[in-house]
């Protein structure tokens, strides 16, 4: 089977031609379809993601197919079944042995695109605003890096969950974007002063921030009182330093958010979420946004729009092509 592999750290992906896999205990053998990219794996090449495969190994965090085989005690799916995993590996390969638990079965509504675009990024944003900041209808939810993977579903969810939403992002082209995915204000990051305009618009109660770096400082001082500030990565390259002073002031909170540790952590809240967001998706209520669908070979190229952000929402890949 083909599979595209880190064999060194900062280097290109390489078209390996590996033996499939043979699902062990509790595994399922899933060919797969399609594979949803992440800012996420950008990091896990460059060795510096919170988790560090030994290599070589075959990128690609989340993934759609189809069941072909189940390992021993594995009566959760079947075969023929099509799932989404969160597998942390292995999505780029045509074939993948993952473990069951990190399955969820998916609706015949859901194509694979929309399935390989789905569990991470709605995933991260569920968790976060419902299950971490507990977003209440008629709050003020300010999202930066809001054109990106997670951040658009953050935007979606947000105003499916009855807040007003603040979308952060740079130039007019993803500002539009935000606003077709319900945004009621917009800031351009390039050009705008964050916080005179959160300010002025009344405030945040939540902020979701994918990004840090100077944005996040200037949210948090936009912030009313009680807000909640959810640092969910590092995509300016800079990780803020949270003067506390100002937590005190104004009584925030700051609620970090791994979303993957929940897998092992506290599983029934992911599978409390995808529960939700499955049945929003077949009411018609969620539509994944995916600019960018590319062949096996071109990984190297879809990695390259996350990196430069040329992406808005997600990018995946399409591994029978």
């Amino acid at each position: 089977m083909r599979a595209m592999q880190v064999t060194a750290y900062d280097e290109s992906l390489k078209m390996q031609n590996l033996k499939m896999p043979v699902p062990a205990a509790g595994e399922v053998l899933v060919r797969v379809d399609t594979c949803g990219m992440n800012f996420g794996d950008t990091l896990m090449i460059k060795g510096t993601y919170q988790e560090k495969p030994s290599l070589p190994f075959t990128l690609g965090m989340e993934l759609a197919g189809t069941v072909k085989e189940v390992g021993d005690g594995v009566t959760s799916l079947q075969v023929g079944q099509r799932i989404a995993a969160y597998a942390g590996t292995g999505g780029l390969s045509e074939y993948a042995a993952i473990s069951a638990d990190v399955c969820v079965a998916i609706p015949d509504e859901m194509n694979s695109v929309d399935a390989a675009a789905f569990l991470i990024a709605y995933g991260t944003s569920h968790v976060a605003l419902d299950y971490k900041a507990r977003l209440q209808p008629g709050e003020r939810l300010l999202v930066l890096g809001a054109s990106g993977g997670v951040g658009l579903t953050a935007v979606e969810l947000g105003k499916l969950m009855g807040a007003e939403v603040i979308a952060c992002a740079r130039g007019a082209d993803k500002l539009e974007i935000c606003k077709g995915f319900g945004a009621d204000h917009v800031i351009d990051s390039e050009v705008d002063d964050i916080r005179e305009i959160v300010k002025g618009l009344g405030g945040a109660d939540v902020v979701y921030d994918p990004v840090g770096g100077d944005q996040f400082k200037a949210a948090m001082r936009a912030c009313n009182s009680e807000a909640r500030l959810l640092p969910l990565g590092f995509a300016s390259g800079e990780v803020p330093q949270i003067p506390a002073n100002i937590l005190l002031v104004k009584n925030l909170s700051v609620l970090g958010l791994y979303w993957g540790a929940y897998a092992k952590l506290k599983p029934k809240v992911l599978t409390d979420s995808f529960k939700v967001l499955i049945d929003w998706y077949v009411a018609g209520k969620l539509k994944p946004h995916v600019s960018n669908v590319l062949p096996l070979a071109q990984a190297n190229a879809a990695l390259d729009l996350l990196r430069t952000r040329k992406a808005t929402g997600k990018v995946v890949i399409e591994v029978s092509k």
